[in-house]
């Protein structure tokens, strides 16, 4: 390897961050997106729970989800008689 030579995995490949969200090359002030507009919508992707980890564990109560026709929250807050 000579003086100017880059280690492997060094080059100016490797230096070109890309947008996770668009491809396009990443600026400094938003990284790792190129703009603050991608970085934005890679937020509301978190927010929405579009980033999970899939898993076979059911929830701690035993239910399979709470959806809008689940009625378990509000048979909680009814008194029993």
């Amino acid at each position: 390897m000579g003086a100017n030579a880059k280690p492997e995995g060094k080059g100016a490949a490797a230096g070109r961050h890309r947008c996770p969200i668009c491809g396009k090359p990443a600026r400094t002030e938003t990284r790792p997106f190129c703009s603050q507009r991608c970085a934005d919508r890679d937020l509301a992707r978190w927010l929405g729970g579009a980033y999970r980890i899939p898993t076979e564990e059911q929830p701690a109560d035993g239910s399979a989800g709470d959806g809008p026709g689940d009625d378990d929250a509000d048979d909680a807050l009814r008194p029993r008689h």
